[in-house]
């Protein structure tokens, strides 16, 4: 495959990947198997296994294989960009567009339609990840406990994770996996990836210590564990942003961070892309656009650097580290987690929805049910709900209902 040809795929993926991680894998599974026949079938499937048991988002790290299978590093580092750095630029310009006319009326009534949308949307992801993932009492059992350990009793996510973790290499071990077909690279190379990927991502964690600089400090140390344990997709990583960003921090409100899902479902590239936003809403109340696009970048940076080191260092190992029971039953007990961790984030944004203080609001209620009705008419399209029901809520504004 020639130059123009491999920026020609990866653009067309990276541009066009709206709809969430299904969406975007039709999409990639399309241009990278039946058009391009980068992958094949068999390393499209096994790859992507391998992708959705990493932290991260999985269909970017699926663009960034195929771009390491054809060209190496170089080639993965190209292919991620392409699909993280369009629908980045769009969260620039939404995030700072909000910050400058997000507290005006119309815009308020605009985004409490967006607001009652993404509810819709989170209780979807609950539906379907539990119809996946809770198919016994184990699963059921430990999704109970991490909704407990969430919502009610604000345990920190990491360790909600790791009692998971355990959990799931007890409950589930008696799964066996075939043996391993292929072997391992040698060791110095991939030492070598770790000795130069590992000070590089955590460098302006280091640059900020050395300036004193205690917001971006707090803000690069959270965001690099949230790289770590981003298991189970940014539905559930917001059921802990919001316990950390809003409550620990108070950098960002609720209704914020909603607002940044909502806009978020509107852009092209990966739906985590929604840290982008929130780094952005924080670094404005430290420092004005300024801080907002110094702090939208180190977001992005502690992010997405370790998710191509993810894909450089364990790709060669990819069929060795399919074939390990104990880690399937582990990360199986973490996707039962997540399904509990998503169900905490869908009472927390209904909360913040639906009541005004301590009474129903009729008229959030009301766009819940147009949200769940186009969710409906549209097969789940989330572009068409999000912005649908944003419409709505502005002509109900027009015609003074709401």
């Amino acid at each position: 495959m020639d130059t123009t040809r491999f920026h020609s795929a990866f653009a067309r993926i990276g541009l066009m990947s709206f709809g969430g991680p299904a969406a975007q894998i039709a999409l990639m599974h399309r241009v990278l198997v039946d058009e391009e026949k980068i992958l094949t079938e068999r390393d499209f499937s096994a790859a992507l296994s391998f992708c959705m048991i990493l932290p991260g988002p999985e269909a970017m790290q699926l663009a960034t294989y195929a771009g390491w299978r054809l060209r190496g590093i170089r080639g993965g580092l190209i292919a991620g960009l392409w699909f993280i750095v369009p629908g980045a630029l769009v969260i620039f310009a939404l995030a700072t567009l909000y910050i400058s006319y997000g507290a005006q009326s119309w815009a308020q009534t605009v985004f409490l339609g967006i607001k009652a949308a993404v509810i819709t949307i989170v209780v979807q992801a609950f539906w379907k990840l539990s119809r996946r993932a809770l198919t016994g009492w184990p699963g059921a059992l430990i999704a109970a406990v991490a909704f407990i350990g969430l919502f009610a009793l604000s345990l920190p996510y990491p360790l909600i994770l790791a009692i998971a973790a355990l959990a799931g290499a007890l409950l589930f071990s008696h799964e066996t996996s075939a043996p391993p077909r292929t072997a391992a690279p040698p060791p110095p190379q991939t030492l070598r990836l770790i000795a130069v990927g590992l000070p590089l991502w955590l460098a302006p964690l280091g640059l900020s210590l050395l300036l004193g600089a205690s917001f971006y400090t707090q803000l690069a140390s959270y965001f690099a564990q949230l790289a770590l344990l981003s298991f189970g997709g940014a539905y559930a990583l917001l059921g802990w942003m919001t316990q950390t960003v809003v409550q620990d921090h108070g950098w960002i409100t609720t209704a914020q961070m909603i607002d940044a899902l909502g806009l978020a479902e509107t852009t092209p590239g990966p739906l985590i892309l929604v840290t982008q936003f929130v780094g952005h809403l924080a670094g404005h109340g430290q420092g004005g656009l300024t801080g907002a696009l110094l702090a939208g970048l180190m977001v992005l940076w502690m992010v997405f650097t370790p998710c191509f080191f993810y894909i450089f260092i364990g790709a060669p190992y990819l069929e060795r580290l399919m074939a390990m029971p104990r880690l399937a039953a582990a990360l199986k007990g973490i996707t039962a987690a997540v399904t509990g961790v998503i169900a905490s984030l869908a009472l927390w944004f209904a909360l913040a929805v639906l009541w005004t203080g301590s009474a129903l609001d009729p008229a959030a209620l009301a766009l819940v049910v147009t949200g769940a009705a186009l969710a409906w008419a549209t097969r789940g399209n989330l572009l068409v709900l999000v912005l649908g029901n944003g419409l709505i809520a502005w002509l109900l504004g027009l015609l003074a209902l709401i």
